[in-house]
């Protein structure tokens, strides 16, 4: 028997220190990012999403009511793992180059 096998998808993860200031960046790549998972351990949260993550500064705004810088996120960011590309607007992990 021959089975068709589907092609496996990488996954890209960011992780951020769990505390106030990132939990509405958290959130808001999760409403992007609806194939996104959070792991939640002690002091962090890691975000793991098959083949992309988009970060949106117009989604953290929106969570916080203030406007937000995207190189913010740096603050309160652990690690991750992906192809980095971003503008003023967006944050994106892929490995799709």
């Amino acid at each position: 028997m021959n089975q068709a096998s589907s092609p496996t998808v990488s996954k890209v993860f960011i992780a951020f220190q769990d505390n106030e200031e990132s939990r509405p960046v958290v959130d808001a790549i999760l409403a992007d990012n609806p194939h996104a998972q959070a792991v939640h351990s002690p002091g962090l949260v890691k975000i793991d999403a098959p083949g992309r993550l988009v970060i949106r500064r117009a989604s953290i705004e929106e969570q916080t009511g203030r406007p937000y810088e995207l190189q913010q996120i740096q603050i309160n960011l652990v690690t991750l793992s992906g192809h980095v590309d971003e503008d003023d607007d967006e944050f994106s992990l892929s490995w799709n180059h």
